[in-house]
């Protein structure tokens, strides 16, 4: 509790007060990925190693911009440091010890960006989304690699949708799923699709407990790797549960 009340304290200092508000889940997250690391190991690798194969045979490498960049655990920022002129990191909040850590690294070629990637506000409103229009401003753009964070947009736009009591949350969630794909799909540079798109939570019997599409009907494209991965292994929610999701490479 000390640590995660340091981590608060010293990225709230630094992150824009618009973007305050998603301090507290930014934590959590980075304590649940201490407490799972064990478990999320093979998931964090399995993201990197695909990050790695697609950039490969690339000849051109001046920006890449890493979308949901997060807690950087599943994402080879050194390589991509190393062998772009820029890489452009994205998301609500960039944790104070993330910020430390590229600082200590001297990863110079390295920006922050915080923004609202959901298109959450357009939707609601009525307006088609576009949450990726922002992306034709940034030069020279070989790169885009959407890191984990789609299912995200849904869970965090379900909740505040329900606190809303907003009559018809599943239309709009599907809404924003699929701006996302369409988005990236439509920027005109190499993309990387990393996300889970199913859970389910099962007991050690084998007995599935709870599941659901992380998508709400948005359907990714075919994707080229997919594995499981155990966001809340045995003790994480419950003792005798845990929670697996399929995570799809694209």
């Amino acid at each position: 509790m000390i640590l995660e009340a340091l981590q608060y304290a010293a990225t709230n200092a630094v992150t824009a007060k618009e973007f305050r508000p998603f301090v507290r889940s930014s934590v959590g997250l980075w304590s649940r990925a201490g407490r799972c690391a064990k478990a999320w190991a093979d998931h964090e690798e399995n993201c990197k190693a695909f990050i790695r194969d697609a950039t490969s045979g690339m000849k051109q490498r001046r920006t890449a911009v890493v979308l949901g960049s997060g807690l950087l655990r599943d994402v080879p920022i050194e390589d991509l440091a190393r062998t772009f002129d820029t890489v452009v990191l994205i998301d609500l909040v960039h944790l104070a010890t993330v910020r430390s850590w590229l600082a200590a690294k001297r990863l110079r070629n390295v920006r922050l960006i915080s923004r609202d990637l959901s298109g959450f506000e357009d939707a609601v409103a009525g307006r088609q989304p576009e949450p990726f229009a922002f992306m034709r401003q940034v030069p020279y753009l070989d790169l885009a690699v959407s890191a984990n964070i789609l299912s995200q947009i849904g869970v965090g736009s379900q909740r505040r949708l329900e606190r809303e009591r907003h009559p018809a949350p599943a239309p709009l969630l599907k809404m924003l799923a699929q701006a996302h794909l369409d988005g990236l799909a439509g920027l005109p540079c190499k993309t990387v699709l990393l996300t889970d798109i199913r859970y389910e939570v099962s007991d050690r019997d084998g007995q599935v407990i709870e599941d659901g599409d992380l998508l709400y009907g948005a359907s990714p494209p075919d994707p080229k790797r997919r594995w499981l991965w155990p966001v809340a292994p045995y003790g994480e929610l419950a003792r005798n549960s845990q929670a697996v999701h399929e995570v799809v490479a694209v």
